[in-house]
């Protein structure tokens, strides 16, 4: 048995077998070879092999994210027949008589640097296809098996830590829980975990050569602890801890079709936070009342190249149209800090949380908005959507913005293409924005008050750095005075306000926040009937009526 403590993110219990997500790029090393013919054979084997790993990835991609998104197999397919890299390895190994590892992983290096340098940006995101499919090949030279899961049963994932652009790219029906040694409480992975409900630990201090494939664990949220190989007893406990879950669940769901209303009739509106179209079963599960927040940056990541106008029209179109008239309030990108991507070639940063991000990006380059107002402006005509622009900090800021979508229904008046203007507010995540929320009101049909950002530049805290994590306090009494400013400043104006980040299901403060007058918290599906629970069990004094 083995086990580790690290922090909760989601306080749930689960039990299952361990898949680890190994990320180590394969180390190779050079040796000298008598016959380069054999290593030859070995490589195009390897290629074969490669190509039906490959299509299997395709033909699952197509069915979860359609097949312009699963494009990216097809590519890569294409590219391990590139007679320029087989030459150049082949070459390689008849030439300088080294091994077959060695010059696919040489030969992936050097193209991939080429492809990197170029100036073309599709043949700049080659760079990372070259390299993933040489490490896919080395992989199967030396014989160690990839981790196929699509295939995988339901697990407890363990990694060192997991990216935005990964947990996009994980059959989310499959995870029992996460374990990672990184991250932070404040993490994507943690959001992925408390938006699935699922026990999720991290800083857990574990070595991902003591644990194995299938091996059996348990993973504790309350404890902050988990356990490999457990015993008879250990799997008693949590088979009870996890039937009463579901029991509690049960209860929970029989709150579905009520109002979020308290006992002396106060309403607020509770709405779903989510990354993507395949989330939106979690916010109908949950009885979510619309979607709050749909952060369509994860429209952008686990890719090699921007998504065109119709991708991101066909995903919005269709969250819009399933949510059935139910308001979906969806983000303009926010690449950056955090959530980096190649293509975008944003550069080195040394502080990317405050750095080139969110609207800083769509205002320095207008085609990249410009594709993804017009697929929102078209996907408005199917349903009850609304925008928001994230990281404002002046008035300036909002009147560049509006020149742009004037000049989007310009073009799509032009072209005679069906659209719609939505509503459109703005994200409060920026002190500056706090202090000027009373112009701002003046200019948008809504706020959204993002705690997560608004917490960390306000405490002067990097909310991805674990080391941080006792310093950071989103209940302190100057966020708590911010939101209050900004609600008193926007109701001045006629404009609803909500809170979309994670401030919004702490149950502590759901109270705080009806007496403020929030008109909407918007919350990760697993936290919207719990939420209800807590509003219709408040009651103010008669004083405060």
């Amino acid at each position: 048995m083995l086990r580790y403590t690290g922090k909760s993110v989601y306080k749930e219990i689960a039990m299952g077998p361990v898949i680890i997500l190994n990320k180590h790029t394969p180390i190779v090393k050079r040796k000298k070879i008598e016959e380069p013919d054999t290593e030859i054979s070995r490589i195009e084997q390897a290629i074969n092999q490669a190509t039906s790993q490959l299509k299997k990835l395709y033909e699952k991609a197509v069915k979860e994210v359609g097949e312009t998104s699963a494009a990216i197999f097809e590519v890569q397919q294409m590219m391990l027949e590139d007679e320029d890299y087989l030459d150049a390895i082949y070459n390689m190994i008849r030439t300088e008589m080294v091994n077959a590892e060695y010059a696919v992983a040489v030969t992936g290096d050097n193209f991939s640097e080429m492809f990197a340098g170029m100036e073309d940006d599709y043949m700049k995101a080659r760079a990372t296809d070259i390299k993933d499919i040489s490490d896919r090949i080395v992989r199967n030279l030396e014989g160690k098996e990839e981790v196929d899961l699509s295939q995988m049963e339901p697990s407890v994932i363990v990694a060192e830590d997991i990216t935005p652009s990964e947990t996009v790219q994980l059959d989310k029906e499959k995870i029992l829980a996460f374990v990672t040694r990184q991250g932070s409480t404040n993490s994507h992975t943690a959001i992925l975990a408390r938006m699935m409900s699922i026990p999720a630990l991290i800083g857990v201090p574990i070595s991902l050569e003591e644990i194995y494939n299938g091996m059996p664990a348990i993973v504790d949220g309350f404890k902050g602890e988990v356990i490999f190989e457990p015993s008879e007893e250990q799997c008693i406990y949590a088979q009870e801890k996890i039937r009463e879950t579901e029991e509690k669940v049960q209860l929970l769901y029989s709150l579905k079709g009520k109002e979020n209303q308290t006992l002396d009739g106060r309403k607020i509106n509770i709405y779903a936070n989510i990354g993507g179209v395949g989330d939106v079963g979690y916010a109908l599960e949950n009885d979510a009342g619309g979607i709050g927040l749909f952060r369509s940056e994860f429209l952008y990541l686990g890719r090699t190249d921007f998504p065109t106008e119709d991708e991101q029209f066909q995903a919005y179109r269709q969250v819009v149209q399933t949510m059935a008239g139910k308001k979906v309030i969806i983000r303009t990108l926010d690449i950056g800090a955090d959530k980096q991507v190649d293509y975008f070639n944003l550069g080195k940063e040394e502080n990317p949380a405050m750095g080139y991000r969110a609207i800083r990006i769509c205002l320095k380059q207008p085609e990249i908005f410009k594709t993804q107002l017009r697929a929102l402006f078209r996907a408005a005509t199917y349903g009850n959507l609304s925008i928001m622009y994230p990281m404002i900090t002046s008035v300036e800021e909002i009147q560049s913005i509006y020149n742009i979508v004037d000049e989007v229904k310009n073009e799509l008046e032009k072209q005679e293409i069906p659209y719609r203007l939505p509503e459109q507010g703005i994200m409060i995540e920026t002190p500056a924005a706090v202090m000027i929320s009373d112009e701002l009101a003046q200019l948008v049909d809504f706020f959204s008050i993002g705690t997560n950002d608004l917490t960390q530049y306000t405490l002067a805290i990097d909310r991805q750095n674990n080391k941080l994590d006792d310093f950071y306090r989103p209940r302190h009494k100057a966020i708590l005075r911010m939101i209050q400013l900004v609600v008193d400043n926007a109701h001045t104006e006629g404009k609803w306000v909500g809170i979309c980040g994670e401030l919004g299901a702490d149950i502590e403060l759901t109270e705080t926040f009806v007496r403020m007058g929030v008109d909407e918290l918007s919350v990760a599906p697993s936290m919207i009937l719990k939420l209800r629970k807590k509003v219709r069990e408040i009651k103010f004094l008669q004083e405060d009526e």
